[in-house]
């Protein structure tokens, strides 16, 4: 609990910080960029999270692997999460930064679950249908799964659209067994 209040200040500040100086979209990418970077390799995470390696050393790793890619604050913003052992919290505060970062623009994601991988032209003309719904921008956060067979399933907050072949065939199997 303590650490979701701590990933939730430091993702408010950096936001704060962008949205001052008309930066979130350069900002959230750097952040989510770096997160991701960080957090995909497993020996650099578990140097950096390591509480026994002292935090200069960390620091001077993440000097050299990043300063040419990355803005100085959000340079100076690694280095402070590692003078105060919270570079942990990283992919934390990267998802509350880009939740901040959403509302601000008035940007909704939209879970789209697909049996097969979708094609540009669906994928724009999908987001386009439900910004056209939503009245919002949309953005589209996409997952494989083949048990639903075909079709599409999409999750906007707590509103579920179930167009996937597998949810058809339950509510017709849920519509025969009621008329019985």
């Amino acid at each position: 609990m303590l650490n979701v209040q701590l990933a939730r200040k430091y993702g408010m500040a950096i936001f704060e910080i962008a949205q001052d100086e008309n930066r979130l979209e350069e900002y959230g990418r750097e952040l989510s960029e770096v997160s991701q970077a960080v957090f995909a390799q497993a020996e650099l995470k578990d140097f950096l999270t390591n509480p026994q390696i002292q935090p200069q050393d960390k620091k001077a790793i993440l000097t050299k692997l990043l300063k040419a890619q990355i803005s100085p604050l959000m340079m100076n913003f690694l280095l402070l999460l590692v003078d105060k052992r919270r570079i942990v919290l990283l992919e934390a505060i990267n998802d509350c930064y880009q939740e901040l970062s959403n509302k601000a623009q008035g940007i909704i994601i939209a879970d789209v679950t697909t049996a097969y991988e979708l094609k540009a032209e669906l994928r724009a003309r999908l987001s386009s249908r439900l910004e056209a719904v939503t009245g919002k921008k949309v953005q589209l956060r996409t997952h494989d799964d083949r048990s639903i067979i075909g079709g599409v399933v999409v999750k906007i907050g707590d509103t579920r659209i179930d167009g996937s072949v597998t949810g058809r065939l339950q509510a017709l199997k849920a519509e025969l067994m009621a008329s019985n």
